[in-house]
């Protein structure tokens, strides 16, 4: 079925250009340009109160005709659009997809999510719990729809367009994630938003392993491949059930954190900030009491490096983000260590 708007605007160009050349037609004929005007008017609106001036010849009489067959046939056409707007609701629809234009270019430093699949809805639910503001772009309409009907921002199109990136704001987003099934539009994708935006994050979804190295090559910061991540999962609980039982949980259902919280841990990210005491000094230094209650297990630079490994003659550096596992009980006391110049050392206190 043609649009509404496409059948108002075809109608409105036509009526336009026929009363155009009605006018001109009867000043053609020696009427003068109000005459014209008025003869037009009462013509095509059917008004019927008489000819200006006679029609006696059969030519005027034929252009009459045409003025009022094409006059009528364009105002109705555009009355049928404007019947189709109202009855499929469209006018409400563009009001709403005009206020949501309006939200995502205000939005800065968010998310930009290409697809809305099975793992995009996963990312989308994550993100929407830790209130984390993104847009999602896919081409499928009744997917947007719901995502649309649950307040998500959204966009119709494909993502490896410019203009696409462009309505989402790629140019002021943090990072984007290209979770579509097909590697080929994720490398695609890749390449465009690196071109238009050099500094974002791009976290891409990779089905086949040898696709990992073409999305590195193509600018992605990050890529996950869902199939290894899962078959690894299966293997460790073929080889570890209970280890990985008690530590992962139900993978489709809870965090991992969520699950870690159960016996009493968590996975938490410090920012070693200027003037923190554990600034310059080797993490086997640091401790809390006399019973550690934490592992930094992890530790990201500030150049977005990690070491998974971090030696404990390791010399934190502000800017480091240690990734720590500890008792929940003990994460106020860490991050509190951490931002006082009060710190525990092994056998002393500093």
């Amino acid at each position: 079925m043609q649009s509404s708007f496409r059948k108002i605007l075809i109608g409105a160009v036509f009526f336009l250009i026929t009363n155009i050349i009605a006018i001109f037609g009867y000043w053609y004929a020696g009427w003068d340009i109000l005459e014209a005007v008025y003869m037009v008017v009462i013509t095509i609106y059917g008004v019927g109160y008489g000819e200006v001036r006679p029609i006696e010849t059969d030519v005027m009489k034929i252009f009459t005709i045409g003025v009022i067959v094409t006059g009528c046939t364009s105002a109705i056409y555009v009355l049928g659009g404007f019947v189709q707007l109202i009855a499929e609701g469209e006018l409400k629809r563009v009001l709403g997809v005009r206020r949501m234009t309006l939200g995502i270019e205000k939005l800065s430093n968010h998310v930009i999510v290409c697809g809305f699949g099975r793992v995009g809805r996963i990312l989308a639910r994550e993100l929407t719990e830790s209130g984390q503001e993104f847009v999602v772009i896919d081409t499928d309409q009744e997917r947007l729809q719901e995502a649309e009907n649950n307040g998500l921002f959204v966009i119709i199109g494909d993502a490896t367009e410019e203009k696409i990136l462009d309505a989402a704001g790629v140019k002021k987003a943090r990072v984007v994630a290209s979770v579509l099934p097909n590697d080929a539009a994720n490398v695609f994708i890749t390449l465009t938003v690196r071109e238009l935006n050099p500094d974002v994050e791009i976290i891409a979804r990779g089905e086949s392993p040898s696709t990992e190295k073409k999305l590195l090559r193509s600018g992605a910061t990050k890529v996950v491949l869902p199939a290894a991540i899962g078959a690894t999962r299966i293997a460790r609980l073929i080889t570890h059930p209970s280890a990985e039982e008690l530590l992962m949980g139900s993978f489709t259902k809870t965090s991992l954190n969520e699950d870690l919280d159960q016996i009493g841990l968590q996975i938490n990210e410090i920012l070693i900030e200027s003037g923190s005491p554990i600034a310059d000094n080797p993490l086997s230094d640091f401790c809390l009491g006399k019973m550690n209650q934490f592992v930094v297990v992890a530790v990201r630079h500030s150049d977005e490096s990690v070491n998974r490994n971090p030696e404990p003659d390791y010399q934190v550096q502000v800017g480091d983000t240690l990734i720590v596992l500890a008792h929940r009980s003990a994460v106020p006391q860490i991050r509190e260590k951490v931002a006082r110049r009060e710190i525990y050392y092994r056998g002393a206190r500093g």
